[in-house]
């Protein structure tokens, strides 16, 4: 059974910046929930952030430009949090190698999940194209990573992944 990494916010648990969740209602996370096949983590929290905490964006790219050192992780008060979202991506990614993950869903437009939008590091709520910290991590390692918002994407995928792996009968 494949096993599913996920933002634990989108598994109801408190953790975002504002204190909150942001579950996800949907009858293939629920199927998953039921199957026991979620891993859930917060890299946030993991890497050593206050819940709540101040909101942060990335500043000077996305989280590739993170990890590759040319951009920074900072919180709307100045502060860097850049060694702190550095430390919880790669707890995510011990945590999901730890559970034989190969497929991650995070939670959209997060400084640490975002798949494909993240906001812009001016603390204007806009966003612009790229990745969390954690989702260019796991990427980098091998991991798919889904937006919450494309769930059946993500079970069409794990359901490619299953059928790959089960054994052939009759075959030499």
């Amino acid at each position: 059974m494949e096993r599913v990494l996920v933002s634990s916010c989108l598994a109801g648990r408190p953790v975002r910046y504002d204190g909150g969740a942001r579950p996800v209602a949907s009858g293939v996370f629920d199927r998953w929930r039921s199957e026991g096949r979620l891993v859930p983590v917060c890299p946030e929290v993991s890497g050593g952030l206050p819940v709540p905490r101040p909101p942060a964006e990335i500043v000077g790219g996305d989280g590739t430009a993170v990890l590759d050192g040319t951009a920074r992780v900072l919180a709307n008060t100045g502060e860097d949090v850049t060694a702190a979202f550095l430390q919880g991506a790669r707890q995510a990614l011990d945590a999901a190698r730890r559970a034989g993950v190969r497929v991650a869903v995070l939670k959209e437009s997060s400084p640490s999940c975002g798949t494909a939008r993240i906001y812009d590091g001016t603390f204007t709520g806009r966003t612009v194209p790229g990745h969390g910290v954690t989702t260019a991590l796991l990427e980098r390692a091998g991991i798919r990573v889904f937006p919450e918002g494309d769930l059946e994407a993500a079970a069409a995928f794990i359901a490619a992944l299953e059928e790959a792996d089960r054994p052939r009968h009759g075959r030499p």
